[in-house]
């Protein structure tokens, strides 16, 4: 492995990925692994879906090759960035079931990203005992790779919190400076969480996203339906802004925030109607969005050529998992042969 402090990020294989990625994370990942100052690592988190996906693999299956797309789209290049499946490194589960050890239920069950989870999807008693453990698992992911930093999404912090925790027990318990403790690497301040075109948390499952690889008609078909100002009937009508999805989405994807300042007075004002306002937006959205269609459309004309890189960087990615659980097995005394 190199000297580098290492990167290590993931997404979970259950649809395309959409805007709110992007900015949530994927565009930080572009820019750490181009500054050259990292060893970047991207898991696609097949093991970690399937804790509530059991019962349709083929999902999770159909999943793969999207987020495959979705990375190289964006700008994660193979040849600096190690691609790899999280399915494919056996080692993973096997420090996620050390790891299991030096945490109490009671822990788990304080992780308010999981209890969140719990509500959303609406498990009530019937909670999955992979779903969880998954903040282990995940812990084990970064452990593994000895990663440093991790690039996420405001809301995982509890996430890094509990792997931080995991590591100082494993490295107290067993006497030694082994496993590192991450930091997260957030999207700047207002962006981490992007809302969907309804103004409700942006969900494959609500249907409110907008995806990396949709069309210019299906992006204007999904700009045209946004959540805007329900009494801003008539274009002379002043508007409020606050609440207003189309102004939220310039505000973040807006290079011109002059141009935008002069919508906003104009729509406070009135004489502005939420047509053009979101004729506005797409052109803003289309602009960034259309590079990356492009590159996936190409991307996705071959892909057995995406799926190789995959094994490829899952082949790379294992190797260094067997050496940390070489030095894992030594540290815990059960490594009774070379």
């Amino acid at each position: 492995m190199s000297e580098k402090e290492v990167l290590l990020t993931g997404d979970r294989p259950t649809g395309r990925l959409h805007i709110g990625h992007y900015v949530g994370s994927l565009k930080n990942r572009v820019a750490l692994q181009n500054s050259g100052k990292y060893d970047p690592y991207i898991m696609i988190a097949d093991k970690q879906a399937f804790t509530d996906n059991a019962r349709d693999p083929e999902k999770i299956h159909n999943s793969l090759l999207e987020v495959a797309l979705d990375y190289l789209a964006v700008g994660i290049d193979p040849q600096k960035t190690t691609i790899f499946v999280q399915s494919a490194i056996p080692e993973l589960s096997e420090l996620t079931e050390y790891f299991l050890n030096l945490v109490s239920i009671a822990r788990l069950q304080r992780n308010p990203t999981v209890k969140t989870e719990i509500q959303q999807k609406g498990f009530g008693e019937s909670i999955p005992a992979g779903f969880f453990i998954y903040p282990v698992s995940q812990a084990a992911d970064i452990a593994l790779f000895k990663g440093a930093v991790v690039p996420a999404g405001d809301d995982q912090e509890p996430m890094l919190e509990q792997t931080r925790e995991l590591v100082r027990t494993f490295n107290k318990v067993y006497g030694v400076d082994l496993l590192k403790e991450p930091v997260g690497y957030f999207p700047p301040k207002g962006q981490g969480r992007i809302p969907g075109l309804d103004g409700v948390k942006m969900s494959k499952s609500l249907g409110n996203a907008i995806y990396l690889g949709d069309s210019s008609d299906e992006l204007w078909a999904k700009v045209k339906s946004m959540y805007t100002d329900p009494t801003h009937v008539r274009v002379e009508d002043p508007g409020h802004i606050e609440g207003n999805m189309v102004f939220t989405y310039l505000d973040i994807f807006a290079t011109d925030q002059a141009r935008v300042d002069e919508l906003k007075q104009q729509y406070q004002a009135g004489g502005l109607g939420d047509m053009k306002l979101k004729k506005e937006l797409f052109e803003v959205l289309d602009t960034e969005l259309a590079p990356i269609r492009d590159r996936r459309a190409t991307l996705a004309s071959d892909p057995v050529a995406v799926l190789n890189m995959l094994k490829e960087g899952s082949m790379r990615a294992r190797q260094v998992g067997q050496a940390t659980m070489q030095e894992v097995r030594a540290a815990m005394g059960i490594q009774y042969w070379d």
